[in-house]
């Protein structure tokens, strides 16, 4: 069994997630999401527009997600890899370059072209 992780914040959750999550399962038989803390969001400077348990519950609902853990520190990522014998960690390609000895392969995935949660927050703010 090909087991993969993943992480993120998945706030305002939109079909660029759902894109990222489905094919980074398509590529394993388990994938692990290591869903941003709010506490590890506010060190990271950003702020959720759900909490920690309404992201958990949302990403729950999505046959793509077999397992969520709570993300606290960027340094866990190495740990978790080991804890859950991960073979594969997925990201989005905005993060290439990041990751290297982790402990697994790493795939890089393309991220969907003209949505972000940013955009979606901004256009919010803008009423548009």
């Amino acid at each position: 069994m090909r087991i993969g992780i993943t992480y993120g914040t998945f706030d305002t959750l939109h079909y660029g997630h759902i894109n990222l999550l489905r094919r980074a399962k398509e590529q394993c038989d388990y994938l692990i999401v290591g869903l941003s803390t709010d506490e590890f969001n506010r060190l990271k400077g950003k702020r959720s527009f759900l909490n920690y348990e309404e992201r958990k519950q949302l990403l729950e609902s999505l046959k793509y997600v077999s397992l969520i853990i709570p993300e606290t520190c960027w340094e866990q990522k190495k740990d978790d890899v080991k804890k859950y014998h991960v073979d594969t960690l997925y990201m989005g390609d905005d993060w290439v370059g990041h990751f290297q000895d982790i402990g697994c392969e790493v795939v890089y995935l393309p991220r969907t072209e003209m949505i972000s949660s940013t955009k979606i927050k901004e256009a919010i703010q803008n009423n548009v």
